[in-house]
Formats: structure tokens, C-alpha cells, sequence
């Protein structure tokens, strides 16, 4: 059974050797720390670490059973591995606890884990029917039945079309009061048997399984994706000292987009076009790493399908001082770029 299979032979990392190499030369000094904001099964960690051998790693996953397996498959590093059960916009305090100022590396491997799809009763995967869960942290927060059966027909449409990007958002949130009137949803194998329903023939052939988009969207608002990402890029930038790097795997265009608006903002003069001399404090302070977003190679998409729609950002902080907001030095761009939920962001 694949539960018994070792953690490694369950988890393909997605760019490993290419996220090694951006980030390895922030790490070559002893103790240097390389923070991974979202663990899964350790597969970053255990090559960063492989590579780095004076650097420390900080594990951070808002999901146990992925820190449980990932503390499995790191053991052999001993104190050079820390966990941490958090989410991932709590890095500076998760780091702070332990006497931790600042980070070298830092990456983000965004969305659902290997983990959280091979595992039915998780209820990520569209294919398989089982309990309409979708919370990456079992332990609290909403599930996904709970927004199917409680969501009025207009936040329903809105999250469907915000988040999933659904061309049919009012249609199908139409159908899913309509059904969840004659009984509750439970289980994903219902909810996929009415979008085959609803989602039409034509867009069926064209545009994949008629599923993809919805459980995108439910995924997001069950884990507050986007508002969770676009407060933990700042508070990751502001983590890296000089010669600190981060990286950044999206598989979608909604995070990367954010991604992309953060680390652009970061390497642009904010100095006013008309102004005939930059001021020191309106100098970029960070350098991209890559050129627009990096993809897998064919071989590597061909052997790990979760590498199919990857988009890799990477930066390095090149200078110690940060644009000032309100008297406070921070990364000078927005939290939030037009994130719509409708029932706020603390869920």
C-alpha cells in the first residue's frame, strides 16, 4: 500500500536540482539558515541540506501528517533540521521564537502537496471520492462541504470565478443550491457528478475535467491561499539579509501573479520618473534571479506530472535598507491584490 512506501520513493521534489542551485550559494557560511516555508515530505529540505552541509533548516507546514513524514525522512540530519507547525505567513514569529533573525534561503513551494492528493480521504483530489475536506490543517478552519452547503449562491459564484477562474461560476453555483437543498453535500464523487452535469460538452472536451476549476477554488478559500501568500511574501522578503535569496513554485496563475507583483516591485527603481537624480532610498533592493518564470524541462514533466504547470521565481536581496512605511521599514508593496473571498480573509 502506498502509505508503507519511504517518504522518499512517495514525494518527487518538482525542480529540485534548479532550486539547489539558486539557493546553495546563500548558504555556504556555517550556520546559515535556510527556512522551507511549506515542508510537505522534506524533499527540498533533505537536497538543500545534502548540499549545504553547514546550513540549518527550518521546516515550516501548517499540516502534522506532512511534518510527522518529513521528520521521518530528515531524522538523519538531527539538530540541523527544526520543524515547525505553522502556517507560512508566520515565519518571522516562528523564527523569532527560536532566536532566529534572519534567513539566508528561504523557498515556497505553493498549493496542494504530493501528500494531501495521493490521500483520498483528504478530499484534494477530483478523481477519487471521498469527504469533502480540502483543509491542509486538519485541526481547524472550514471544509469544503461547509462552503458548498453554507455559502449563499453569490459568494459561491464569486469564489468559483475568482479563484478557480470558472467561465460557468454562476451557473454552477446555481446548481449546487439547488442540490444542497435536497440533501447537504459530503463527498467529492456528488459535486463531480453535477459539474459533469452542468459544465458544458463542448468546454468539457476543451478546457480538461470539468472538476479542475471548482476544486481549485474550493481548495483556495478552505485555506485562504491568496491572502496567506500575499502576506507571507513581504514578511519573507523582509527576513533576507544582503546575499539572501528566495524562491518561489506556483503552480497556478493566481499565486504566481502575486509572486510576480512582489518580487517586481522589489527590483524596480521607485524613484518618480520626472526626478533627474535616484535617491539612495528609491534604489531597488533585490535582483531577479530568473528570467520571467522558469518551467520544468520535458523529461522532468514527463516523469512527474505535479511539474506540468510549475512557474519558479527566484530574487537575491542586494541591499540592507527597506522603503519606509509608516515610520517602519517594509517591503513597499501592497498585501493584497484584489483577493475577492467574500467573507474576509480570516479563515
Amino acid at each position: 500500500m502506498q502509505q508503507q512506501r519511504p517518504t522518499a520513493e512517495r514525494h518527487t521534489p518538482v525542480l529540485r536540482d534548479r532550486i539547489v542551485e539558486l539557493l546553495a550559494p546563500a548558504l555556504q557560511a556555517e550556520g546559515a539558515v535556510y527556512v522551507d516555508g511549506t515542508l510537505g515530505m522534506g524533499g527540498h529540505t533533505e537536497a538543500v541540506l545534502t548540499a549545504c552541509p553547514g546550513a540549518i533548516a527550518v521546516g515550516i507546514d501548517r499540516d502534522t501528517e506532512a511534518l510527522t513524514l518529513a521528520g521521518e525522512r530528515l531524522a538523519r540530519f538531527g539538530d540541523r533540521f527544526v520543524p515547525v507547525h505553522a502556517v507560512y505567513d508566520a515565519i518571522p514569529e516562528a523564527l523569532a521564537e527560536r532566536g532566529i533573525q534572519e534567513a539566508q534561503a528561504i523557498l515556497f513551494d505553493l498549493g496542494v502537496s504530493s501528500l494531501q492528493l495521493d490521500e483520498a480521504e483528504r478530499g484534494f483530489a477530483y478523481r477519487m471520492d471521498a469527504p469533502l475536506d480540502m483543509r491542509m490543517d486538519q485541526s481547524t478552519g472550514l471544509t469544503a462541504a461547509d462552503v458548498l452547503n453554507d455559502y449563499d449562491v453569490r459568494e459561491l459564484e464569486v469564489i468559483l470565478r475568482d479563484f478557480g477562474e470558472e467561465r460557468f461560476a454562476r451557473k454552477i453555483a446555481r446548481a449546487v443550491v439547488a442540490e444542497r437543498d435536497k440533501e447537504p453535500f459530503t463527498t467529492s464523487g456528488r459535486l463531480v457528478e453535477l459539474l459533469h452535469r452542468v459544465v458544458p460538452a463542448a468546454s468539457q472536451r476543451s478546457g480538461g475535467h470539468p472538476a479542475k476549476r471548482t476544486f481549485q477554488a474550493l481548495r483556495i478559500e478552505v485555506n485562504a491561499e491568496l491572502s496567506v501568500w500575499a502576506d507571507a511574501l513581504p514578511a519573507a522578503l523582509a527576513l533576507l539579509p544582503v546575499g539572501g535569496r528566495i524562491a518561489v513554485l506556483s503552480y497556478h496563475s493566481l499565486e504566481d501573479r502575486i509572486t510576480k507583483r512582489g518580487l517586481a516591485l522589489g527590483a524596480t527603481s521607485s524613484a518618480p520618473p520626472d526626478l533627474p537624480v535616484e535617491l539612495p532610498e528609491h534604489k531597488p533592493w533585490l535582483k531577479l534571479l530568473t528570467r520571467g518564470a522558469e518551467v520544468a524541462g520535458e523529461a522532468e514533466r514527463a516523469e512527474n506530472p505535479r511539474a506540468a504547470s510549475v512557474r519558479l521565481r527566484a530574487a537575491e536581496r542586494t541591499r540592507s535598507e527597506l522603503p519606509q512605511k509608516s515610520g517602519k521599514p517594509v517591503p513597499n508593496f501592497p498585501k493584497k491584490w484584489g483577493e475577492t473571498a467574500p467573507k474576509g480573509e480570516t479563515r
